[in-house]
């Protein structure tokens, strides 16, 4: 589950680069890409626990910083730079990456406290659709303002505040319409064939 964490956040900070025009509105393509991170963090609560989950981001934090920035450098902007590109330090690629590593380590730590709140409500959908809502608006606003705030980079500098709006609220709608049915689809085939009478994943015994 770590290494689709670092998976996620790498693919989305090489997308987040890379703008979109969306009905006249500005977004990034990792918009499309980041949900599946919370898809991941409330299955891990649910499976796992609130304890492991946390366990699960701190263990993802670092690495997903390293090949976010080594990613960003290479490919930045769409085109690869070449191997020297790493030689030189890019603020540019790096403020992204840190912005990245405080927004997933705020968004996902009140995404897990959330969920863990919710999750023995009645209704199955209740905590992954309001974890996910509160999650990801705390990760938007710190990852967009810590990284594009009077960035270098002109066009990202001027249009930031649209750009974490549109993205927000695409990020939300792609989560609500498509991953939270997608989360009650793997719980229940989750509880069928792995998931015990607690909830939790059942290891089973050796025999002899």
């Amino acid at each position: 589950m770590a290494i689709a964490h670092i998976a996620i956040i790498a693919i989305s900070n090489y997308l987040v680069q890379l703008p979109v025009s969306l009905i006249g509105l500005q977004t990034t393509w990792g918009a499309f890409s980041f949900p599946f991170i919370f898809l991941a963090t409330d299955l891990s609560v649910r499976i796992f626990g609130q304890a492991a989950a946390r366990r699960i981001i701190f263990m993802a934090m670092g690495p997903a910083l390293v090949l976010s920035y080594v990613i960003g450098v290479l490919f930045q902007q769409g085109s690869f730079q070449g191997a020297d590109s790493l030689l030189a330090i890019n603020t540019f690629v790096g403020r992204i990456a840190i912005a990245s590593f405080m927004a997933y380590a705020l968004g996902q730590l009140l995404d897990i406290h959330i969920f863990e709140r919710l999750r023995q409500s009645a209704r199955w959908w209740i905590a992954p659709a309001v974890s996910t809502v509160f999650g990801n608006l705390a990760d938007t606003v710190a990852f967009f303002g810590i990284a594009f705030y009077q960035s270098p980079d002109p066009f990202m500098a001027a249009n930031w505040p649209e750009i974490a709006a549109v993205d927000y609220a695409l990020k939300i709608t792609i989560s609500l319409m498509v991953f939270v049915p997608a989360y009650g689809l793997f719980l229940a085939w989750l509880q069928r064939h792995v998931l015990g009478p607690d909830g939790r994943i059942q290891l089973k015994q050796a025999t002899s």
